[in-house]
């Protein structure tokens, strides 16, 4: 793996908001980075195999995409303007009991690669046949945190089960490091409570982490409350998940207490604003959560849900939406909501050395071009990133110190074949061939 010497741009480290250095530089030794910063912090020995002239660019950390369910990007606009559940079970679920092996890994790999041109460098999956998600995300040069999604209920709970527990065993670790696995129970609507503390145990048993839905509809909350007479994230509780680190999707319906009981027991919440507002699912109390302390990241949701998986229209979206909830301009400033995308949502997924520019980390970093009319004049480069940088202006995308991104041109895949079989396989699976 080759040592990178990054010149000439304007380093964002993400450390604070006085991390930010004009005309820095980055040196990358093989998938680890080991200064960044002002002109001159580079050690005086590091050989270069290739330097970077990045001059007029933005460095920073790639985004981190803390929840989606990356095979439904084949649905992407199959399914839109229905309420949640409506939309889960008359369309969304039929439709995936016909998804074949083959279709994960071309949705997957459409997942990844419009990750990579919008700039995102991790992400975190729930969904099914995860060998093949897992091979995608292995080919594209990605990192991920995948959790095979599991159903309690009916015939498919023990299946479920015997899935997530090989896929623990084979992956973890796997891509040079670049893939973590989770236990993934569906949400505590869809996972009684023996199953629950079934899956705890298996969690507890191989090591990792469970990623869930929680609290994401008024559905929900009240069918928690009809069938075990408490709210979601205290039912939760009291069956012992938050004793082992959790990813908790949406979050949207929480009181005073429940938040307190999140950041007591340090659940990480993954933010999805554009597609709790598309299902009209409500506005997560974000501002509360990080009040009190609770790790919160930013996720796009799946792509028919979404129905993009753009991290720079979820950071704009996410701070917008708590201002006009709270009717208070200042609420969430582009430097927190940067912060959710990248470093945060780093701890939310438990990777302790993602999302910083800084020694000792990872080089997962991209570079974002500046020369844009809607980028000028650069009097605030943190609020450029949040309220008028686009996708297309992400030039040069690094994930454990390999360029997968340069010049906008993908460098691990083949664009043109990912989307021609992507609508192929999307085609075949709604009838259209």
């Amino acid at each position: 793996m080759a040592n990178l010497l990054i010149r000439g741009a304007t380093v964002l480290t993400m450390e604070d908001q006085e991390g930010i250095y004009p005309e820095g530089e980055i040196a990358v030794a093989g998938d680890t980075i080991v200064a960044a910063g002002e002109q001159g912090c580079v050690p005086e020995n590091f050989q270069a195999d290739r330097v970077i002239d990045a001059w007029g660019m933005v460095a920073l950390p790639g985004f981190v995409n803390c929840h989606t369910h990356a095979a439904m990007t084949l649905l992407r606009g199959y399914a839109d303007d229905m309420p949640l559940m409506k939309w889960l079970t008359e369309k969304i679920w039929p439709l995936e009991e016909k998804l074949q092996r083959e279709d994960f890994y071309w949705g997957t790999s459409l997942c990844c690669l419009e990750m990579i041109k919008s700039g995102t460098t991790t992400f975190a999956d729930m969904y099914f046949e995860m060998d093949q998600v897992a091979l995608a995300v292995e080919e594209s040069g990605m990192r991920a945190c995948l959790s095979r999604g599991m159903i309690g209920l009916g015939p498919g709970a023990r299946i479920a089960v015997e899935d997530s527990v090989n896929f623990v065993r084979e992956w973890n670790g796997r891509a040079s490091g670049r893939i973590k696995t989770m236990f993934g129970p569906h949400a505590p609507y869809t996972c009684p409570p023996e199953y629950l503390e079934e899956v705890i145990g298996l969690a507890r048993q191989y090591g990792v982490g469970l990623h869930i839905h929680v609290a994401e509809t008024r559905d929900e909350i009240r069918q928690i409350k009809e069938s075990y007479g408490t709210t979601p994230v205290r039912h939760l509780d009291n069956i012992g998940l938050f004793e082992l680190p959790v990813l908790a999707a949406h979050c949207v319906h929480l009181d005073q207490e429940e938040i307190e009981i999140m950041a007591a027991k340090k659940v990480g919440v993954a933010h999805c604003p554009e597609s709790n507002m598309k299902l009209a699912s409500g506005i997560a109390p974000v501002n509360r959560m990080l009040a009190a302390g609770v790790k919160v990241g930013l996720g796009t949701d799946g792509a028919a849900s979404n129905n993009n998986l753009d991290m720079l229209e979820e950071m704009r979206s996410a701070s917008l939406l708590q201002k006009v909830a709270n009717e208070d301009p200042v609420v969430l400033p582009s430097f927190e909501s940067l912060k959710m995308a990248t470093r945060a949502g780093a701890e939310v997924l438990g990777l302790p050395d993602v999302g910083l520019l800084k020694p000792g980390m990872k080089a997962d970093l991209i570079l974002v071009g500046f020369n844009r009319p809607h980028l000028c004049p650069r009097h605030d480069i943190f609020a450029h990133m949040v309220y008028a940088a686009h996708s297309a202006d992400v030039d040069t995308v690094i994930i454990n110190g390999k360029v997968v991104m340069e010049g906008r041109r993908i460098l691990t895949m083949d664009e043109e074949e990912v989307m021609r079989k992507a609508q192929e396989h999307a085609f075949r699976l709604v009838g259209k061939i």
